[in-house]
């Protein structure tokens, strides 16, 4: 699909959407309890959508209701053996490999796109200790547990995923487990959001150190009545609107939230203040559109933290700097730094390319909203934000979407 982004002025009040980190963390506690959960305020993104697929693979049932989903938990240590298709999810992949591993059953887990190249050492090294099975190929991944509680040993700098898949299964293993984070310790707030969201669910997390954490074993998932709070992270979109000419409005974000994403106001000001270098490693998908501010504010910005874009949906650094060069700018990308040079922008003489990242697409959509811009692999957006292309024309922002042969 291609989108058609005409010179426009955003206004208006935008709400911001829910919070695709926070439902994934919400779903699959849900999933896990003994008893019927109510979701509500959800967004059936595709990511979302993959997650709630692998949670029905596990034997748990899940019914959709006007303001969200019913989930009806389930023992998934006695789940038979199962296919889970993860689509291009990579939260509902590394959440779910241990939660797979729970079971003595052998357990097929696949995606689309760029997913299976995405790292998983950290899954198979533990594997590997404990003679479980792991197999990766063409196809997929096989898993096949029983796992076994003890003390697990993880890189702080590839994802903190891997960290929060172990916290979703080790709380069912029958003895304490101990999980240590090597440093450096990236995208840490993510592991916040996590222990929030199983304290919920009645889980006991001992953080001991930032670096550290004790599991009681045994334990068990009670059912809640819980509300996905609003998204940081696809908030920062509809805000940079009002950086780039508009005024937009962006209410439904919780003030004390633990979203890592939640610094993008902050960061924005940097930008606009020449405060740099700007770290990233504690929320790298911010990266599109702080170098999109970056770009149109003509002055750039230094960032640093940029190490882990390329192993996102697409080669996130290099991917804007294609995409924004058409508009004039000019980046340097360094190993695990961005540099977006001063420069005077233009309209772009041809089309764009959401490179299949939701991310890119919308970055290069509000920069649209000030130059004008046609947008290729405009559906990349249904992976987390679905409602973006109408929530732009709510805004008064001029949108035309075409299929595209």
């Amino acid at each position: 699909m291609r989108a058609i982004v005409k010179k426009s002025r955003a206004e208006g009040i935008a709400v911001a959407p829910p919070s695709k980190s926070v439902a994934h963390r919400l779903l699959i506690a849900a999933g896990l309890s003994k008893g019927q959960s109510r979701i509500n305020n959800l967004s059936f993104s595709e990511d979302i959508k993959a997650t709630i697929s692998c949670l029905e693979a596990l034997g748990a049932r899940v019914t959709k209701t006007q303001k969200g989903v019913l989930v009806e938990g389930a023992d998934v240590k006695k789940a038979r053996s199962a296919s889970l298709f993860c689509n291009e999810s990579g939260s509902t992949l590394r959440f779910f490999v241990p939660l797979c591993l729970l079971s003595n059953e052998v357990m097929r887990l696949s995606g689309a796109g760029k997913l299976l190249s995405r790292p998983l050492s950290v899954y198979e090294d533990i594997c590997q200790k404990q003679g479980l099975l792991f197999m990766k190929d063409k196809q997929g991944l096989q898993v096949q547990g029983p796992l076994q509680a003890g003390k697990f040993v993880v890189p702080g700098d590839i994802s903190s995923q891997f960290m929060t898949g172990l916290l979703f299964a080790l709380p069912l293993l029958e003895k304490d487990s101990v999980l240590k984070i090597l440093p450096p310790f990236e995208s840490a707030s993510y592991l916040d959001l996590t222990v929030q969201a199983l304290e919920r669910f009645g889980i006991e997390i001992k953080r001991e150190s930032h670096f550290d954490c004790r599991i009681p074993g045994n334990q068990s998932y009670k059912p809640q009545c819980v509300r996905v709070e609003g998204d940081y992270s696809n908030a920062a979109f509809l805000s940079a609107l009002g950086e780039l000419d508009g005024k937009v409005n962006v209410q439904g974000l919780w003030k004390y939230s633990l979203q890592g994403d939640s610094v993008y106001p902050q960061y924005f000001r940097k930008i606009k203040a020449g405060e740099w270098p700007i770290d990233l490693s504690d929320c790298p998908d911010l990266g599109p559109i702080l170098f999109t501010i970056a770009a149109a504010d003509g002055k750039g910005a230094h960032f640093i933290g940029t190490r882990r874009l390329k192993i996102k949906e697409s080669d996130r650094a290099n991917a804007m700097k294609e995409e924004l060069e058409k508009f004039g700018a000019k980046l340097t990308i360094e190993e695990n730094e961005v540099i977006v040079h001063p420069a005077k922008l233009h309209a772009p003489s041809e089309s764009l390319s959401s490179h299949n990242d939701h991310r890119i697409a919308m970055s290069l959509a509000v920069l649209g909203t000030r130059y004008g811009a046609e947008i290729d692999g405009a559906e990349a957006v249904n992976k987390s934000f679905p409602e973006f292309w109408e929530l732009l024309r709510s805004l008064k922002v001029e949108v035309q979407l075409h299929a595209m042969d």
